[in-house]
């Protein structure tokens, strides 16, 4: 299974929840068109039918690469970053 760029993800994460506070704030068509696109592209990347769970699976994907990322950069003991 391909698992999606973690920039990309983040990027349309921020997008959706930008628009979202741009809607509550003053709804046009075109931001719901926008908000739809985003939504749409979210579900297609992460697999699912649902923006909810599309959000839910990028928001997973995330912690998991935070914590591999976390786990390369620790020395092994005090789970604190090494310096470089």
């Amino acid at each position: 299974m391909l698992v999606p760029d973690s920039k990309v993800v983040r990027g349309l994460l921020t997008r959706y929840a930008s628009l979202q506070i741009a809607l509550a704030e003053r709804e046009t068509p075109e931001r719901v068109r926008e908000l739809e696109d985003v939504s749409y592209t979210l579900c297609i990347m992460m697999g699912t039918r649902s923006v909810f769970d599309a959000i839910s699976a990028a928001d997973a994907l995330l912690v998991a690469e935070a914590g591999v990322v976390g786990a390369q950069e620790s020395d092994g003991e005090s789970g604190l970053p090494v310096p470089a």
